[in-house]
C-alpha cells in the first residue's frame, strides 16, 4: 500500500489564492452531495495551565469521491510554551477504499478555510464598495481574514488592533508589500465606526465590538469566541444587525449566538440564513446599504474537506 502524502504548512502558506479558495467553498456549500455529521466537541482540564482543553473531531464525507476529518485540539494556555492555541492534524481519505491518502497539517488548512469562509459571507453579505477594514485581534488568523477579505472587496485601508500592539505591528510588516495600507492602532474606540467591515478573531470573554459604536452598511465578520461563555459583540451588536451564520448546526457553540438566544435577545427565527442558504441562492443576503450585517463562524467539516481536496489537488500537480 503506498504512503499517504504529509502535505506541511509551508505547502499550504505558500500554495493558496483565496480567489480560488472562496470559489471551492463555494462549490461546497451549493452541493447537495456532502455528509457532514455533528461535530465532536470535548472539553478536557488543563492542571498546568488551568484553562481547559478542547478536543475537536470534524469528519466530512462526499460519497464515491473524497472523505476526511479534522483532528485538532485548543489550548488557551498554550502561550506559555511559546506555541500556537490550535494544533492539529488533517486525515484525507479516500472516500471508495477508506485508505488514507494524505495527513494534511490542521492549523494552516483551518486558518486558510475559516478566512476563506468569512470571505464568503462577505461577498453576499458586506457592501460592494467596502474599502476599509478593522482586524481585531492578532492570532494567526489575523493575516489570513485581511488577505481573504481583499479577495473579494476593494480594501484599500487597514487597521489592525490586539491588545500586543508590537504584534499588531509585526502584522503591518508581514503585509507591507500588499497594495493596501495596513496600519496598527492602539485603540478601537475612534475607529470601530469609521470602517466597512470589522473582523473579529480572538478569544475573548468580554465584547469586544459594541453595537453602541456601529453605523449603518457596516459588516461584521466574527470568528473568535468559540464556546459558549465567549463573546466577541454585545447584545446591542446582535439587536442592531441582520444575524447569518456558517451553519445553522453551530449556533449553539459560541457566546455570540448562544448567550442571545438563551436569554430571549435573539430569537432563531431572527437568524436570516447560513452559507448552505447564501450559497444556494435561496437567500440573497445584504439587502440594501444601510444594514448591518453580522456574520458568526464557528467552523464546518464541509470547509476543511473542500480546503483538503484543493491543497491535495494542487499537491498532485
Amino acid at each position: 500500500m503506498e504512503q499517504p502524502l504529509y502535505i506541511n504548512s509551508s505547502f499550504i502558506e505558500e500554495n493558496t489564492n483565496f480567489h480560488e479558495l472562496v470559489e471551492k467553498l463555494r462549490s461546497a456549500f451549493t452541493s447537495k452531495t456532502f455528509l457532514i455529521p455533528q461535530r465532536h466537541h470535548h472539553d478536557f482540564p488543563n492542571p498546568k495551565t488551568t484553562k481547559d482543553a478542547t478536543l475537536l473531531l470534524m469528519p466530512a464525507w462526499n460519497p464515491g469521491k473524497e472523505a476526511g476529518v479534522k483532528v485538532v485540539t485548543v489550548n488557551p494556555g498554550n502561550d506559555e510554551f511559546g506555541l500556537p492555541s490550535i494544533q492539529g492534524s488533517y486525515l484525507y481519505l479516500d472516500a471508495i477504499t477508506g485508505t488514507l491518502k494524505a495527513i494534511m497539517e490542521a492549523k494552516s488548512l483551518t486558518a486558510k478555510r475559516t478566512a476563506a469562509a468569512s470571505a464568503l459571507a462577505s461577498s453576499y453579505l458586506s457592501r460592494k464598495d467596502a474599502a476599509s477594514m478593522l482586524m481585531m485581534g492578532t492570532g494567526a488568523l489575523s493575516v489570513n481574514l485581511i488577505k481573504a477579505h481583499a479577495s473579494v472587496r476593494p480594501i484599500e485601508q487597514v487597521f489592525v488592533w490586539g491588545r500586543n500592539v508590537k504584534k499588531a505591528e509585526e502584522i503591518c510588516e508581514v503585509l507591507s508589500k500588499e497594495n493596501y495600507s495596513v496600519k496598527a492602532i492602539s485603540k478601537i474606540d475612534d475607529k470601530i465606526s469609521k470602517v466597512d467591515i470589522i473582523s473579529c478573531a480572538t478569544l475573548s470573554e468580554k465584547p469586544l465590538v459594541l453595537g453602541e459604536n456601529l453605523v449603518s452598511g457596516q459588516h461584521i465578520d466574527l470568528v473568535g469566541a468559540y464556546k459558549p461563555n465567549m463573546r466577541e459583540a454585545d447584545d446591542d451588536a446582535i439587536i442592531k444587525s441582520s444575524v447569518f451564520l456558517d451553519t445553522f448546526g453551530g449556533q449553539q457553540e459560541s457566546g455570540d449566538i448562544a448567550i442571545p438566544l438563551q436569554e430571549g435577545i435573539l430569537k432563531e427565527a431572527d437568524i436570516k440564513a447560513d452559507l448552505f442558504n447564501l450559497c444556494g441562492e435561496t437567500h440573497l443576503g445584504r439587502t440594501n446599504n444601510n444594514e448591518i450585517t453580522l456574520f458568526k463562524s464557528v467552523g464546518h467539516a464541509l470547509e476543511d474537506l473542500a480546503a483538503a481536496t484543493y491543497y491535495y489537488s494542487k499537491f498532485q500537480k
